[in-house]
């Protein structure tokens, strides 16, 4: 079965990074502006009691024949494992969808202030949830170590 799937954006990122990169996150902060044509101040009657929200989007900068399927060690490091596509988190995925959990900081009007946001200016946002933390993950979390070296400096600040 083949169905397709149209989605149009909710909001789209303003500022932060203009490029995406692989690793310090944490000085990042943008504006998560939601479309005025489809939405008004109710969309986020409430938002701003939660101190993280959920993000997704559209990786809109990936390039199209970048795509691999195929086994390929995590950022082409020797010394990690293959994993298929679907034991990665990056862009090179069939429909270019990204996830990002980040800090609420503040609401304007439609905009939502984020920091940790690891999605760049333009980014078209298909939806915006607050977390919670009972829709965590529940019982004992298990990985291996590739994804914690590999992440050390992801939400680090560059200055330090």
């Amino acid at each position: 079965m083949n169905t397709g799937i149209t989605m149009k954006p909710v909001a789209h990122v303003v500022g932060g990074r203009a490029e995406p990169s692989d690793d310090y996150w944490g000085d990042s902060r943008a504006i998560i502006r939601i479309d005025a044509q489809q939405f008004d101040k109710g969309s986020v009657v409430g938002l701003s009691d939660f101190s993280h929200v959920e993000v997704v989007f559209h990786f809109h900068l990936t390039d199209p024949t970048d795509l691999h399927a195929e086994p390929r060690r995590p950022r082409d490091n020797p010394d990690w494992p293959a994993g298929g596509i679907f034991a990665h988190r990056n862009m090179r995925r069939q429909n270019w969808i990204g996830v990002s959990r980040c800090r609420l900081l503040k609401i304007d009007g439609l905009d939502l202030h984020v920091s940790e946001l690891d999605a760049v200016d333009g980014t078209p946002v298909l939806d915006i949830k607050p977390w919670f933390v009972e829709m965590g993950p529940r019982g004992e979390v298990r990985q291996p170590a590739w994804p914690t070296e590999m992440l050390t400096d992801y939400f680090a600040d560059p200055q330090g």
